[in-house]
């Protein structure tokens, strides 16, 4: 008897295990952001300027949302490439997403509009 109560929870465990489906799409971010971070290079910065708008247009599993810091990233690299008003709503998307970032994302626009 022990057994067998034994067996069926083991059964379910990995039933629940296979079953599990992720929470966010993340693509090829880790292999694009890793190129750009060893290279620096502009078509390293465009591949991965790309990937962040593939994310963000692309969510169909799990959550259906974008991934954690997708967009606040996105911002930082839209504002650093001079496309000021872009960065800022991408910023404040993630807000909007995450809003236990706020404290966080709201220090960084406050930076940089004061250096604006």
């Amino acid at each position: 008897m022990k057994k067998n109560i034994f067996i069926f929870i083991l059964l379910t465990f990995f039933i629940g295990c296979a079953t599990q489906k992720p929470l966010y799409n993340w693509g090829n971010y880790q292999d694009v952001s890793y190129q750009y971070m060893k290279n620096n290079t502009e078509e390293d910065l465009d591949k991965l300027l790309v990937t962040y708008q593939y994310l963000i247009d692309n969510q169909k599993v799990g959550r259906k949302v974008v991934p954690p810091g997708i967009c606040a990233d996105y911002g930082y690299f839209l504002i650093k490439n001079g496309k000021f008003d872009e960065g800022l709503t991408m910023m404040k998307m993630e807000i909007e997403l995450y809003p236990e970032s706020s404290v966080f994302i709201e220090g960084i626009i406050r930076r940089i509009e004061a250096n604006e």
